[in-house]
């Protein structure tokens, strides 16, 4: 006897087993089945070992896209080997660039206009993995191949490494090789031409005469310093002395000065009792019109030659070296 099937249990068993695909596709792809990825192309010279299907695509350290494609072309103008790499972008990535970039993948020319250029770079030093790298370079020529139209290309420059390489190959190696060669051997034919036994007496000979020179200075030096110290202490003595007579406190001005000051009292004090005994006169004189005119022109002129002496005196005080010099 057997058993009749439900087709119904077998159609819900399918159409779950379906939905279980779709979406293990969807959580485990991303839900990259529904995001728009464009596509470009650039081309290597050089070694791309290291690179595979892929490797990432970054820009400034943030991962772009991804490589899709790697062969090897001939290019027929240059007769070289190219070696292009497809890879994509997601424009998603590109947060707030302008619409057109997300529209049209051509849009990239504008971007290439302003320098941006591919690179192979190290991705791990340890692994040797490489990686597609993008990055503006303004200062670089954009040297498009052009082999193909089925995809926008992006220009490549040539690694760090390359560029090192090049600049090596175009240096004149084997003539700075020879100008070091012919460098070295002027070196050892002067070097060998010297007499090491002559130069070494000359210089013991000179040695020895900076020797003996410099004990004559030491044995001079010590009576000439003496000789100063006397000498200084002399001026010093000579210098105080000076000051004094200027000054009119020592010497034969400084007497004369002391003399004259003792005079000028003296005299200041006889015109004044002259004084006093005129006025006596001035008095008794009143009644005689005669006698008193000539007793106050009389005190009129004392007072006059008593204010020059005092004056005089006064001056001699304040600049005692006129007695030399004379009044200025």
């Amino acid at each position: 006897m057997s058993t009749k099937v439900n087709k119904t249990a077998i159609g819900a068993f399918v159409l779950g087993a379906i939905a279980l695909f779709v979406a293990g596709v969807l959580v485990l792809g991303a839900g990259k089945f529904f995001t728009k990825e464009f596509v470009y192309i650039t081309y290597f010279v050089g070694s791309v070992k290291g690179l595979n299907v892929g490797s990432p695509v970054m820009f400034r350290g943030v991962k772009v896209g991804s490589v899709t494609d790697i062969s090897i072309i001939v290019d027929p103008s240059k007769k070289e080997l190219l070696i292009p790499v497809v890879f994509t972008l997601d424009p998603e990535k590109f947060r707030g660039a302008k619409v057109q970039f997300r529209q049209d993948p051509r849009y990239v020319k504008y971007a290439v206009d302003l320098g941006l250029r591919a690179q192979l770079q190290t991705q791990s030093f340890v692994t040797g993995q490489l990686m597609v790298a993008l990055d503006f370079f303004p200062d670089k020529p954009a040297n498009y191949v052009g082999l193909t139209k089925k995809y926008p290309e992006i220009p490549s420059i040539p690694t760090s490494l390359e560029q090192l390489q090049k600049t090596l190959e175009n240096l004149p190696l084997e003539e700075i090789i020879d100008n070091l060669n012919s460098t070295l051997e002027e070196i050892d034919r002067v070097v060998s031409s010297i007499d090491a036994k002559k130069t070494t007496r000359t210089i013991e000979a000179a040695i020895r005469d900076v020797q003996a020179l410099v004990k004559h200075v030491n044995d001079k030096v010590d009576p000439l310093v003496e000789n100063l110290s006397e000498t200084s202490v002399a001026a010093r003595g000579a210098f105080t002395q000076a000051e004094k007579t200027l000054a009119l406190k020592e010497g034969v001005p400084g007497d004369i000065a002391v003399s004259l000051r003792e005079t000028l009292a003296k005299s200041s004090a006889s015109f004044d009792q002259l004084r006093a005994a005129l006025l006596t006169y001035e008095k008794l004189a009143e009644r005689n019109a005669d006698l008193g005119y000539s007793v106050t022109k009389t005190l009129t002129e004392l007072d006059s030659t008593s204010r020059a002496i005092r004056s005089l005196a006064d001056y001699l005080e304040r600049h005692p070296e006129s007695l030399i010099k004379g009044k200025q």
